[in-house]
């Protein structure tokens, strides 16, 4: 619950503990089918959106390696139309064969569009491909492969969706000009009845250490060479996460970092640069990723970008320009926070990792990161042999 009566508007938030990583590796894209398929009516409600715009409210859902979420806003009036829709696909979907087959043609366009026929699409296939060997990041929320989302039968779908999408692996949250007795009432009225399910305990694979260097070399029809270099980091609840957060703003972190005044202004070797990881619950991956300028050799854009490591790895950081990097991301956090959408999605991962108040900590842990924590952190992830390199190459 999050009481914010400054706006007139409501919240109604549903996360899902399951991603991409929970896959079988022979069925994968199962979450992502599953996001498309929750807007295809429900048990007692044959079609979702039409009520909700009735009610004056948008909804939308996002995938990702480790999460499914639903959101819808609406005005704080008509709250119990939420509770209504979010509930009637909890306790079950349509399950029609001609839902699956729809929902499967819009996945596979989506495939084929963005990861098959787009420029420089299936860059992260080859990457998560060559950096992981055990865990299942090693395929994207899309799917690993086009077949496994135009293979899936019916029977497949209602087994994935018994397993995953129960009460027990869900967080409901409700933000916005409510009060807490009437959600608790709503609450027990739309979601009381749900068979709460299994609680489903993961055996995920652990990642080993890496020990050697891993490159590859592509050429495909894309406008530019590219280059990406990732190292593996720490999981979204290891304390050194903060400190890996601080280095992809120092390296990276807009037009001000390390990495673009360096390499874009001045030696003009790259036409953009970048720095970031993906904030995954298991430990995730660290990526530089830049497009050069044509006619610069890949070996000395390498070159520049290994430079540049060296210097923080051998000099560190200024209490100046750590603290400019923290003012950043305070900056950045507290304007996320003022969307009371993005509000109620954090508390629901901050309470999938376990601990909704993780969300009012946040700052401070930032704050306690110290030069000498990004000196000795720099030193460990940028090892070579920690890494792996993907040339991709514009053909002539």
């Amino acid at each position: 619950m999050h009481e914010d009566h400054s706006t007139p508007m409501a919240v109604v938030n549903v996360m899902y503990d399951v991603g991409s990583r929970d896959e079988d590796p022979n069925r994968t894209g199962f979450a992502h089918l599953f996001e498309h398929l929750m807007f295809g009516g429900s048990v007692n409600i044959p079609e979702y959106d039409s009520p909700l715009q009735l009610a004056g409210g948008e909804n939308n859902a996002y995938t990702s390696s480790d999460v499914t979420n639903y959101y819808i806003q609406l005005p704080a009036e008509n709250l119990e139309t939420a509770f209504w829709l979010e509930s009637d696909r909890m306790l079950s979907l349509a399950f029609r064969k001609k839902s699956l087959e729809v929902q499967k043609k819009v996945v596979c366009e989506e495939f084929k569009e963005h990861y098959l026929n787009k420029p420089y699409g299936d860059v992260w296939f080859k990457i998560r491909e060559m950096a992981y060997e055990k865990h299942p990041y090693r395929w994207l929320t899309i799917g690993k492969e086009l077949s496994h989302i135009e293979l899936a039968e019916l029977e497949d779908v209602k087994e994935f969706f018994f397993r995953f999408y129960r009460p027990i692996n869900a967080v409901l949250v409700v933000a916005g000009h409510v009060n807490t007795a009437n959600v608790l009432e709503l609450s027990e009225k739309w979601f009381g009845d749900i068979p709460s399910g299994e609680k489903n305990y993961r055996d995920i694979p652990a990642e080993p250490g890496q020990l050697a260097p891993k490159r590859k070399a592509v050429d495909a029809k894309v406008p530019l060479d590219a280059f990406y270099k990732n190292w593996h980091i720490y999981s979204r609840l290891d304390s050194r996460y903060y400190a890996a957060d601080l280095i992809t703003e120092v390296l990276g972190g807009g037009g001000s970092s390390r990495l673009y005044q360096s390499l874009v202004k001045e030696k003009k070797l790259f036409s953009n640069i970048e720095c970031y990881h993906f904030g995954t619950v298991d430990p995730g991956l660290l990526t530089v990723e830049g497009k050069l300028i044509k006619g610069v050799k890949m070996e000395e854009a390498e070159a520049a970008v290994e430079e540049e490591l060296m210097k923080l790895k051998e000099s560190g950081i200024e209490d100046k320009e750590l603290v400019k990097v923290k003012n950043r991301t305070e900056a950045v956090i507290s304007f996320e926070d003022m969307s009371l959408m993005n509000r109620a999605g954090s508390l629901a991962f901050y309470e999938i990792l376990g601990d909704a108040s993780l969300m009012n900590s946040e700052l401070q842990r930032y704050q306690e990161v110290t030069a000498e924590n990004i000196l000795e952190e720099s030193r460990i992830i940028f090892d070579e042999k920690n890494s792996s390199t993907l040339h991709y190459y514009a053909k002539n």
